[in-house]
């Protein structure tokens, strides 16, 4: 097979989306039994939308499993984006999701509340942070039933999902060995961030030394986002912590998985993911290089 040949089959593989990915290949599990801390008697007010997501009041993880021949022992928390008033489920969850679950990823994807839909009653850095806090926690409790590493949990972040990044991925996350709860005993420390486009909020002025290595991309023609990846750089280099930033010139906002987009840099730019994967050892059978012919 020449090298060309190669790299399209490999890019079919893992970035085309399948057109079977059905609700029957996930379960969507509630982060609190009887509904959100506080917020309790709202757990059963139904969610508005399908792609598109609003009215979020009992907040869940969808959790898709990979194919057993291709678990490679890590998971991730995928946090869709939508500017807090929605979730852009589809585009910033599922489609993430197919391309994690081929790479052999465990993936849960986060429904977190949202402080500015219409009439919320949430606030910002408060309830989507719990929520995150919470699915991080459940998911590294399940480490052991969904095969994965619980010292190899990911979070993934687009837009405003990525702010939600921000304000779980810097803090200590300890869990309580004492808490009655046992997903409250379990961290909710990431151990690899990666933030696409993420949003200003949650930016700290100093990345602590314990700070999760992390994977950035961006627009430099993005206003909003841009000068969050490039602080977020400038402060991972000043900490010593390891960290990859791809800022393509143009594009803006919203590229998602690339998979609609005109531009080749973002058609291609989860092959950069993938490339920040294989060199940094995420995958417990990494994806084979290319032969030289």
């Amino acid at each position: 097979m020449t090298i060309r040949l190669f790299k399209a089959a490999l890019y079919l593989l893992l970035f085309i989306p399948c057109t079977v990915f059905a609700q029957r290949d996930s379960i969507i599990i509630p982060l609190w039994k009887n509904g959100a801390p506080g917020f309790e008697n709202r757990r059963n007010e139904p969610e508005k939308g399908d792609k598109y997501i609003s009215n979020v009041n009992n907040p869940t993880i969808t959790v898709y499993m990979p194919p057993k021949d291709k678990a490679n022992g890590a998971a991730i928390l995928i946090c869709p984006g939508g500017g807090h008033r929605i979730l852009v489920f589809n585009a910033e969850g599922t489609e993430p999701a197919q391309m994690l679950t081929r790479q052999g990823f465990v993936v849960a994807v986060l429904k977190y509340r949202l402080a500015r839909d219409t009439n919320s009653p949430y606030k910002l850095q408060v309830h989507a942070r719990q929520d995150a806090e919470r699915a991080m926690r459940m998911v590294r409790s399940n480490a052991a039933k969904w095969n994965f590493d619980p010292n190899r949990l990911g979070i993934m972040g687009f837009s405003a999902g990525g702010e939600v990044v921000d304000w779980v991925a810097f803090e200590k996350g300890d869990g309580d060995p004492k808490a009655a709860d046992p997903i409250e005993q379990a961290s909710f420390k990431p151990n690899f961030a990666i933030l696409v486009y993420p949003g200003p909020l949650g930016v700290p002025d100093v990345i602590p030394a314990d700070a999760p290595p992390a994977f950035l991309v961006v627009a430099d023609d993005d206003e909003c986002c841009s000068p969050p990846v490039i602080k977020l750089l400038q402060k991972y280099r000043e900490a010593g912590v390891s960290v990859e930033a791809h800022i393509f010139s143009k594009g803006n906002h919203a590229f998602n998985m690339g998979l609609r987009s005109k531009l080749q840099t973002f058609k291609n730019w989860p092959g950069r993911l993938t490339d920040w994967f294989v060199d940094n050892d995420y995958f417990k059978n990494p994806i084979p290089a290319v032969k030289k012919q």
